[in-house]
């Protein structure tokens, strides 16, 4: 055994960190002078890190974004010179309130995120902590290896923080836990000191052997014997009979950064099936899922994850029937033989229901309803909040059957509710509940169930804790697990490490009770005035920001697929610029303990101000926070009474300055052209340079259809009509959008467009720049002008302002009936055509197609409808998601170019240049439609134009 480290000695007994409300004098300017990575102190960065993905809330003193080993070295020597805690943050899998502490923040996800060394034949990869999981997946993939452990935040989550938390996953019935999958680590203790981790090596600081060989009977009798035993320090792992020899890397992982800061492993990568193939199985209830579990571990399956009916909120037609599932999937050399396996365990299922799935496709659409569940579980059925910190108990697979009877008795007689799914193979159980953490009594209630279910889990043999770690949700419990004396040892074991108790105070050893730091506690007790309605939050502006529990899928740095969240922090890469970023500075805001200044928070605005309120975290983000509905809340009270920016007011009351120009639309397009002119008028208001002014209209959409159709001589039943909404974009922009539409609608249906009322506005870029009282007034003028035919849809062909009217429309004047009666009318073309006139042929085009859906149509009005038209009509080819990059008046504002032109650069553009000759580019949105031809020179239609083309073609 090699020699242990002796550092200097320091008494273990040193009183513990308390929180402090700023740093020690001189100790921002002796950090910086230290290091090369960022230090920030400002309010921004303190309150984008008060919060993990947890119920706890702690304020730090500033983050560091260390550049290398050496910068986090040199940090830990200069915070324990000034007394300074210190909190390593990796990222996507702490949700027990471990990844907040209120000292600096290191922040190893900016810059330490490269992999090393990718060694196929030894089957390892060294990384640095801020690796991102999938990252390290594609890495391997092309040797046919991958690293085992995967939790569902695998496309954000890093390394450093799986190796904090021991996280796992749902592959850990075939590969383990993180730490089965870690074979040597690079550590710096607190007060710089580096140490190398490996088997068969030293133990880690002076003592810990010593400590150890005086309790070897109590180690080796304290631990559960379970797979999923992630609770506590794992000072088992360092008897000497340990299979190997003591290992201080396995006793490492799961320490929560209590005792060291990772800066580089060796991990251990598996071989990958080449083909895999999913049985899902049907079960009466959770419990008999439970119950069978067990008994397909013996056919080796990669995975048994179960969840039940209560989290499946969508029509679940991809599910076998039944009351629960196991997902078990299987691995092969070949998609034979992966579903031959798959088959072999659905015939050896007692299920009551069973389906094999082998198309990729289906597969992904499967496990995406298990790993939403983190966020979707936030919300019962009702509406109601639900939260994490009892997340992830474990107990033995044989005896989860019994364990979930038990719990769900339990919830019942506290009156609470849960939605529990996980991995049944490994006997894991993932929850989250009801509580009323808000109040007194609520909390008080979440104490006593935590206290009992700690003891109910503890009777069936469990862990507090079987994957995410304790934090602060679990570790005052511990003793109730472990007994007084091995938690004492827990803590001895810490003074080892880090006798100053620098790193991470207040979890694992002598950890802060679970109902102390609870995140709710520094919002309003009442509601804020705010003008929209907000039903799904019972019209509490707190409520609609509490939704964000920080699970961060808006921090996928790839492209998403058909997804479009969250664009600006694909581009950025900065917390501050994701959805959850700024859901929690809105937090803070409302908190008015670090962002002081409420409403007026320029903080809050300058975050805010790169969102392009493209709606996609409405539909992709798992708990449905809605950021363009709080900007544009935000926007409202920030400027409410004082001058706005330029640009709100030339464009954010763009349908009035359009309506005023329409007669001398000739004369300004002219003018347009000439460069001076149009650069006075970019700078006049608040466009960026870079663009160009689109050309207007000189026949405007109504006037063509009511000169079409001629004065009093066209009178039709009223049931023989179309109502056909002349947003601002189609009137006095692309007018043949609205011509091509009344071809398609007069052809399919056989009915009479109606001439669209004048003056009628969904309001859509008053809303995007915050000008809630005008977006009202225009509002309640549609509705008294529109004279709405009962039982006739209302078909609008721009997506965002069919989304303004279904959703911005009755949120913003909830008690008017008419605002819903016209929300639930709105159709968008293709969804009229397949409801009105199903029996229509529309032409059959066969050709490609390439472009974007509008991302309002994604998450407010979805487009299965548009599929279903393009499909018949032999338009093939996925269209794009993401966001086109101009979403409105985003694209158009000075400083958001180079951010614009980068969402477009993301998914849309290069698939239009790749698209091979002959290929119809759509885009149903005016701002897809500019973008495309401003930045790629591209002409794209609006599938109105394309079938209308076809109709003049006389295609069949």
């Amino acid at each position: 055994m090699a020699e242990q480290h002796r550092p200097p000695y320091r008494s273990p007994y040193r009183p513990q960190h308390r929180p402090t409300a700023e740093a020690p004098a001189g100790f921002a300017a002796a950090l910086r002078s230290a290091v090369r990575g960022e230090a920030d102190f400002g309010p921004t960065a303190r309150a984008l890190t008060t919060m993990d993905a947890s119920n706890y809330r702690r304020v730090p003193l500033g983050v560091l974004a260390p550049r290398d080993a050496d910068d986090i070295a040199a940090a830990l020597t200069v915070c324990q010179e000034y007394g300074v805690p210190v909190v390593p943050r990796g990222g996507g899998t702490s949700i027990a309130g471990q990844a907040t502490g209120t000292g600096l923040v290191l922040d190893l996800t900016r810059h330490l995120r490269s992999i090393l060394a990718l060694d196929p034949v030894a089957r390892t990869a060294t990384v640095q902590p801020g690796v991102i999981l999938d990252d390290l997946r594609a890495a391997a993939a092309p040797h046919g290896l991958t690293f085992g452990p995967d939790p569902s935040t695998h496309s954000r989550c890093t390394l450093g923080g799986m190796i904090g938390n021991n996280s796992c996953g749902a592959h850990s019935v075939a590969w383990g836990t993180t730490a089965d999958n870690v074979r040597a680590l690079e550590v710096v203790r607190y007060g710089g000191e580096a140490l190398r981790l490996e088997q068969g090596r030293a133990l880690g600081p002076y003592g810990v052997r010593e400590l150890i060989d005086a309790h070897l009977a109590l180690l080796r009798t304290g631990y559960p014997d379970l797979p999923r035993r992630i609770s506590g320090y794992a000072l088992d792992a360092l008897l000497p009979e340990h299979p190997g020899g003591p290992d201080p890397v396995r006793a490492f992982c799961g320490s929560e950064g209590t005792l060291a800061v990772v800066t580089e492993a060796t991990v251990r990568l598996v071989e990958a099936p080449r083909a895999r193939a999913l049985a899902v199985l049907g079960y009466a209830d959770e419990s008999a899922a439970a119950e069978a579990a067990p008994g397909l571990l013996p056919y080796g399956p990669l995975t048994v994850e179960g969840m039940a009916a209560d989290l499946v909120r969508e029509p679940a037609g991809l599910l076998p029937r039944g009351a629960a599932w196991l997902f078990v999937e299987t691995g092969g050399a070949t998609p034979a033989e992966a579903r031959a396996h798959a088959e072999r365990i659905l015939r050896a299922a007692d299920a009551v229901d069973a389906a094999v799935v082998t198309d990729p496709a289906g597969q992904r659409a499967l496990w995406r309803i298990r790993e939403d569940a983190a966020g979707t579980s936030t919300r019962m059925p009702d509406g109601t909040e639900a939260w994490p910190g009892w997340e992830d108990c474990a107990v033995p697979p044989a005896r989860l059957g019994p364990y979930l009877r038990d719990f769900r008795a339990l919830l019942a007689q506290h009156g609470l509710r849960g939605t529990p799914y996980g991995h049944f193979g490994d006997g894991c159980i993932h929850v989250r509940i009801d509580f009323d953490l808000l109040t007194p009594a609520g909390v008080s209630r979440f104490r006593r169930f935590s206290e009992e279910l700690a003891d109910l889990v503890v009777a069936h043999g469990g862990s507090l804790s079987g994957e995410h770690g304790d934090g602060q949700a679990r570790a005052e419990l511990l003793p109730r697990m472990y007994g007084d004396e091995l938690v004492g040892l827990f803590g001895r074991f810490k003074d080892l490490w880090d006798p100053d108790g620098g790193l991470n105070p207040g979890m694992l050893a002598r950890p802060a009770p679970l109902d102390t730091n609870l995140r709710f506690e520094v919002l309003p007790k009442r509601p804020v005035d705010v003008e929209f309605g907000y039903p799904q939050d019972g019209g509490d502006f707190a409520g609609a920001v509490r939704r964000c529990v920080g699970v961060a899928k808006c921090r996928t740095e790839a492209a998403p697929g058909a997804g479009v969240m969250c664009p600006s922090y694909r581009v950025t890469g900065e917390e501050a610029h994701s959805t959850r970023g700024r859901a929690r500075l809105l937090h803070e805001m409302l908190a008015g303990e670090v962002i002081t200044d409420g409403w007026r928070s320029t903080e809050v605005r300058d975050a805010l101000d790169l969102c392009l309120s493209c709606k996609g975290c409405r539909s992709d983000c798992p708990v449905g926070v809605d950021m363009a509905t709080y900007k544009a809340e935000f926007l409202h009270h920030h400027y409410r009474g004082r001058l706005r920016p330029v640009a709100h007011y030339a464009l954010g009351r763009l349908p009035r300055w359009l309506r005023l120009a329409r007669p001398f639309a000739g004369l300004l397009n002219a003018l347009a052209r000439v460069r001076p002119l149009a650069g006075l008028a970019k700078r006049l208001t608040g466009i960026t340079p870079e663009r160009a002014i689109p050309e207007l209209a000189t026949e405007t959409y109504s006037r063509w259809l009511r000169g079409r159709q001629g004065k009093g001589t066209h009178i039709v039943s009223s049931s023989r009509v179309v109502q056909l909404w002349a947003d601002t974009f189609t009137e006095h922009l692309s007018p043949q959008v609205g011509r091509a539409a009344v071809r398609v609608l007069e052809e399919a249906t056989g009915r009479t467009v109606l001439p669209p009322p004048s003056g009628v506005c969904c309001g859509l870029t008053y809303v995007s720049t915050g000008q809630l009282d005008r977006a009202r007034a225009v509002m309640r003028r549609t509705l008294d002008r529109i004279g709405l035919l009962p039982g006739h849809p209302l078909v609008v062909l721009e997506p965002s302002c069919a989304a303004t009217l279904r959703t911005d429309l009755p949120e913003l004047l909830p008690d008017d009936p008419r605002a819903h009666e016209l929300a639930s009318s709105v159709r968008t073309l293709a969804q009229y055509l397949e409801e009105y006139a199903p029996d229509w042929t529309p032409p059959r085009l066969d050709r490609p197609a390439v472009g974007q859906t509008h991302c309002h149509q994604h998450a407010v009005l979805g487009d299965a409808a548009e599929r279903r038209l393009r499909e018949r009509m032999g338009l093939t080819g996925e269209l794009s998601g993401g966001c086109c990059g101009l979403a409105g008046n985003f694209g158009f504002e000075k400083g958001h170019w180079e951010v614009s032109v980068a969402c477009a650069e993301e998914q849309l553009l290069p698939a239009v240049r790749g698209a091979e000759p002959g290929a119809e580019v759509l885009a149903d949105g005016f701002s897809c439609r500019t973008q495309l031809d401003q930045l790629a020179g591209r002409r794209a239609r609006h599938l109105a134009e394309v079938i209308a083309e076809g109709l003049e073609d006389g295609r069949p």
